[in-house]
């Protein structure tokens, strides 16, 4: 699809992966109109003084929250794309107001459907988590309800509106993730780790808002498109940010894995790879496998197959990691990671 001329609305858009995926629809294309719609106006403000009217007059910025139907429906108003990245992401938080974590996470996902549809939009992606296979939080039930959200909204067969998800791992040198927050104990002499044993994935912002912009060339509406993306130890970021910091085992947090998910065993039977991603099909009976086999050749994933961040074949190795730690101390925002053919990359970190 073609984003030049096209108006596209982004949900919570002022977090870091709105303002790497606007970064590059201002950068890259001539987009009519991009609308954010966030919740925080200090965000939005800060935004602005990056993307001034003055040389982006089609940036627009609306304050508002996906739970609010009205606003909702008001805002997409002639809109072409949604970007739907709004959600309570943080585990401890949404385990204490789990009400708030369903209002937001899947009374606002139903919110931008109906609104969609309402508003004959073209194409819908919703932006899901590794939390969401398997979920053991409630963070990530929310979000695998979002996306059965998401993805049933194709099937009525009364619209032209395509609706699909993209789901991938920890982002790297995101507000409250792993590498910032060691960072800033790393002058304690203190690092707080919940368990040695732990492994994450991660992707970086620019692989993210990749992942989105291939996804909506390629969506058929229905699909979950997984990034293939390489897997880290936690006690591996801790020893490459602080070496010379003592380790203090806390335990694991409530709600919080070992080891993540991308695509479960009963995923799998759904799943297709293809060289860089993965997609999960639907179950509905709107959707035809053999006719996407049959336009997208790719091969079938294997029963038992599960895609996990202790069994990954992708590790970053401990130049990988510190070329990461460099760019978030740098305040960069994006860095990149070579891809998963390059040699460098070796099986168990």
């Amino acid at each position: 699809m073609n984003l030049d001329g096209a108006s596209i609305l982004v949900t919570g858009g002022t977090g870091s992966f709105g303002n790497a995926f606007v970064d590059r629809l201002l950068s890259n294309h001539k987009p009519a109109r991009v609308i954010v719609l966030s919740r925080d106006e200090l965000k939005q403000s800060q935004m602005r003084q990056r993307f001034p009217i003055s040389e982006h007059p089609n940036l627009r910025m609306f304050i508002g929250d996906v739970r609010d139907r009205e606003r909702v429906f008001a805002v997409m108003e002639g809109v072409d794309i949604v970007v739907h990245a709004a959600a309570l992401k943080q585990i401890p938080a949404a385990e204490l107001n789990p009400l708030e974590a369903i209002k937001t996470n899947i009374m606002g996902a139903a919110n931008i459907v109906d609104a969609a549809l309402e508003r004959k939009v073209q194409k819908v992606i919703g932006l899901s988590t590794d939390k969401a296979a398997n979920p053991i939080n409630l963070y990530g039930a929310t979000k695998l309800c979002s996306d059965k959200l998401l993805v049933a909204a194709n099937g009525t067969g009364l619209h032209d509106t395509r609706f699909s998800v993209v789901r991938y791992g920890n982002v790297v040198g995101s507000r409250g993730s792993v590498i910032p927050y060691f960072l800033a104990q790393r002058p304690t002499g203190c690092l707080t780790i919940t368990d040695p044993r732990m492994t994450r994935f991660l992707i970086t912002l620019d692989q993210g808002v990749n992942l989105v912009l291939n996804s909506l060339k390629i969506m058929m509406g229905g699909e979950t498109f997984i990034s293939k993306i390489p897997s880290v130890t936690i006690t591996q970021l801790a020893n490459i940010i602080a070496p010379e910091c003592h380790q203090k085992i806390i335990g694991i947090r409530p709600g919080e894995k070992l080891h993540e998910t991308m695509i479960s065993e009963e995923d799998a039977r759904l799943a297709i790879e293809y060289d860089d991603h993965y997609v999960i099909q639907p179950t509905h009976s709107f959707w035809n496998p053999k006719d996407y086999l049959d336009t997208r050749p790719g091969k079938p994933c294997l029963d038992g197959f599960h895609y996990s961040s202790n069994t990954n074949s992708w590790w970053l190795t401990d130049d990988d990691v510190s070329a990461l730690v460099e760019g978030v101390q740098k305040n960069q925002g994006v860095v990149e990671v070579p891809p998963a053919t390059e040699p460098r990359f070796i099986v168990g970190g």
